[in-house]
């Protein structure tokens, strides 16, 4: 039987490559983004597609339900984002910093509650997260707190669910080439490069594969050896 993923975020960059490379590995997918693009990308790929945004809950009840009636079962899902708000890190208001927590935490405590009893086989959640998790960044602030707060949420998911056969693990990129840096940032990468989408895809590929079935609440960096902390 074919298996059944969900991406989020998946018109462009880093969800896009990810939605090709579980098409091309024989997955039916879901997909969801805010973008009209997503529509294109659906029909390209023989999948299911809907608009919409991860940090609304109805959305996320709409993607995993339709993903049901359509396919009848979901094996794994990638919590792609957006970016949340930036800027000083004292003159950041309330409003973005809840803002920022609902686009890059609890988009993922809301779908993992909504696949979790769904998940009868066991299956792999996988989180796009931020190099900012390990090393907070003052360039990015709310994603550096609400993605370190989503690896402790990523632990107590390992320890609650394991035994269920269900995973989660996130995904750490570094500077990936679909949102360019500027030059002074690339020098400071120890290889020279941005990261491109298709490599996160592969990382990604893996981790909701059988052939990492052991493997659960980890956070894996892909950033090219930018990260310095142990």
């Amino acid at each position: 039987m074919d298996k059944v993923a969900i991406v989020t975020a998946a018109s462009k960059g880093m969800g896009a490559a990810i939605a090709q490379k579980l098409a091309s590995e024989g997955y039916k997918l879901s997909l969801m983004s805010r973008s009209e693009g997503i529509v294109t990308l659906s029909s390209a790929l023989e999948a299911f597609s809907m608009q919409g945004s991860t940090d609304n809950p109805e959305d996320l009840r709409a993607l995993v339900e339709t993903t049901l009636i359509k396919y009848g079962r979901i094996d794994a899902v990638v919590c792609n984002t957006g970016h949340p708000p930036k800027g000083k890190l004292l003159e950041l208001t309330d409003e973005e910093w809840i803002s920022g927590f609902n686009l890059a935490l609890m988009n993922v405590i809301r779908m993992a509650r909504l696949v979790v009893p769904k998940m009868k086989e066991g299956g792999s959640i996988v989180n796009i997260s931020t190099f900012g998790a390990k090393e907070p960044s003052l360039n990015f602030p709310i994603s550096s707190v609400a993605r370190t707060a989503l690896s402790s949420f990523t632990k107590l998911f390992a320890n609650e669910y394991g035994s269920a056969n269900i995973r989660m693990n996130n995904v750490l990129p570094g500077f990936i080439s679909s949102y360019p840096a500027a030059q002074e940032t690339i020098d400071s990468i120890p290889m020279l490069r941005q990261g491109t989408p298709e490599e996160v895809a592969e990382l990604v590929s893996f981790l909701v594969s059988e052939k990492s079935s052991y493997i659960t609440g980890q956070d894996f960096l892909i950033d090219g050896g930018l990260v310095k902390s142990i």
